[in-house]
Order: structure tokens, then sequence, then C-alpha cells
């Protein structure tokens, strides 16, 4: 990590394109999200139907990332970090916002895009999913999954096509007569390999990581989460890491983004945030981390579950489960502001 890295969130309110302006850095950013949304209606049983209250799975979420870093998106399971994610790669598409994305330093906003516009761009971005299980086509041979991408996008074949799948397998820790064996031949972590080559084939510059080592034992985790890293530096690839396991996080990401509810609550450098975290749903993430001294008990600060984002509490989302609410937290949402350089937080505890 450098001192360098680092994480802006802006206000929804904010124009779009004031963070980029001449004079500061937006190419160094490969990704800017503004104010993105992503809502889904609930209907009513029986004939007729009717809509009778919105999920607010991602709710005005704003951030930047830098070519090259690892972003961090964390919180508890139902909080929307998947969601956000596949709405930025548009598996989803946005009820609002705005993505832009700048593969080649033209900044593109892919939240606007129709399908057939998008689909040359599907070769800049991927997914690495979180069951090396299910992800697999358990029809289809590890060659053929691999460079299926290289097929649908008419960019290799024939003896090239198996050059590239063999160079990709062999980049992965895998051996290229491999190619010939189906994912039931492979461990856990073998496949999760082939899922990080076919991710990877087709040379993207943003890779989205949905809880890609959750799904393995601790001793796989760590080789490949080591894979990753060599990866990133060997094909200056960008990650925008999905987790819940801050330890993880804390070992890959540069910086990272605390999601609760739908909403960004946190941001900041990695090492700042877990030494000095702000929100007191940062504080109580990080306050479950499993310690080694098994004479360290743990001190988890908050109770219950996540609130639930189709009947969401007034003023603060969090504020029920907060150890530190007092009066505003109950009637009045908090907006991420500014506290230093590089740190955001949404709490009434900073207010000015």
């Amino acid at each position: 990590m450098t001192d360098q890295s680092y994480l802006t969130t802006k206000r929804i309110d904010e124009p779009a394109s004031s963070h980029w302006e001449a004079g500061n850095d937006a190419p160094d950013f490969l990704l800017s999200v503004r104010g993105l949304c992503k809502h889904l209606p609930i209907f009513s049983h029986g004939f007729i139907k009717k809509q009778v209250a919105t999920v607010k799975a991602v709710d005005n979420v704003s951030f930047d990332l830098r070519r090259g870093e690892t972003l961090g998106l964390v919180g508890e399971s139902g909080s929307g970090k998947t969601t956000c994610a596949r709405t930025i790669l548009r598996a989803l598409k946005p009820t609002r916002g705005d993505i832009f994305f700048r593969p080649n330093g033209n900044e593109i906003n892919l939240a606007h895009l129709h399908e057939q516009e998008l689909k040359p761009l599907r070769t800049k971005m991927q997914m690495i999913f979180q069951d090396p299980f299910s992800s697999l086509n358990p029809r289809m041979t590890v060659g053929s999954i691999v460079g299926e991408p290289l097929v649908i996008h008419h960019l290799s074949k024939g003896s090239e096509l198996e050059d590239k799948v063999a160079n990709m397998l062999r980049k992965v820790g895998l051996k290229p007569e491999h190619r010939q064996r189906y994912p039931h031949a492979f461990s856990g972590g073998q496949r999760q390999r082939i899922g990080i080559a076919r991710a990877l084939i087709m040379q993207p510059s943003l890779v989205v990581a949905d809880e890609a080592v959750s799904a393995l034992d601790v001793s796989v985790q760590a080789q490949v989460i080591n894979l990753l890293k060599d990866l990133q530096e060997d094909l200056n690839l960008t990650y925008l890491f999905v987790a819940h396991d801050l330890s993880v996080v804390r070992h890959t990401c540069d910086c990272v983004a605390v999601m609760y509810a739908g909403k960004i609550v946190e941001t900041g450098p990695t090492l700042d945030l877990f030494n000095n975290p702000k929100h007191p749903y940062t504080k109580a993430l990080i306050s479950a981390i499993p310690n080694p001294d098994p004479d360290i008990k743990l001190d988890i600060s908050i109770d219950g579950e996540v609130a639930d984002p189709s009947k969401l509490p007034p003023g603060c989302s969090f504020h029920p489960r907060c150890p530190e609410c007092f009066s505003p937290c109950r009637n009045e949402t908090p907006e991420l502001i500014e506290l230093e350089k590089n740190r955001q937080a949404a709490c009434h505890l900073y207010r000015p």
C-alpha cells in the first residue's frame, strides 16, 4: 500500500463532473460511481399486481477507484455489497446514478448504455464468482470454459485460442493438460483458479471479486489471495473486492468502503480505517474479527440483524443497533462527510 492510496466519496447532489474537471487527476481513476441506486419493487399477490413496497438494495452509493488498486466493499450479509457490484458491471440495470468507466482513458457512462453498446465493454470488466462449484458448467471441459469468452467475442480461434488458454492456465497455477478435464475432477481451490482464468483471459481492466475466497478452506484462501495479488501486479489489474471477512480485506485491499443497508457509512485507506475506525458500525465489525490469542475475548458491540431494506427505520438505518445512538439519529439521515484527508463517515457523531 502507498500513502497515496485513497478513496473519495461525494454527495449525490454534487455535479458528477466536478471531481475530474481541469487540474485534477481523473485519468488516475478507472472507475467513478456517483449516486448509484438499485431499487427493487415488491408486488402484492393475486391477479392484480400492485407495488406495495420497494427494496432499496443500493441507495446513493458514490466512490472512486484508482487504477491498479484494490477497493474492499465490506459489510454484513444483506448490506447490498453484491448488488452494488453487479449493478456496476451492468449485470443489473441501475435505478439511477452514474457509473463512469475509463478502460482506455476515454470516459464511458455504463449506467445509460443499452445491452448492445455494453457488449464490447464486457471484455474490460469481469467477475470472479463466490461459489467455485456452481459457477462452472459441469458439461464443459476446462479448456472450453476458460476459452469461451474469447469465442463469444470473436477474439481468437484454433491454435491461437488453445495457446491463450494454456498460457492463462499456467498463470493461475494449473497445467495446460488440464484443458481436457471436467470441473468435477478438481478441488475447490483449483476450481476457483479456473474461474479466475476465465475472468482474466480477455485481459480486463476491472475485476470484481465477489466473495472470491469465502467458500474455500483457510489454507487455500491464502494461496488464492496471493495469486490474485501476483496477477494484479503482473497484469495491471484493478480489483473491486467484495467481502465480509475483514482479515482478508486488511491483507488484500488498499482502501475500504463499509456498507450498511444499501448505503456507504465509512470510507478510507485500509490501515487508517482499521487502526482508527470512526463509524460505530465499522467499530463493531472490527471488534468481531477473531483474535488468535485465546485470552482475548471478543467484544462485539452490536446485536440483531441488518435493517430490512424494504422497511428501513427513520433517520440513520443503523440507529436501532447502535450503542452510541442519540436523539438526531432517530429522525435525521446522516450524510457522508469528510472528517479528515481521505476519510469519510456518515454519522451524527461527527456532524458540524
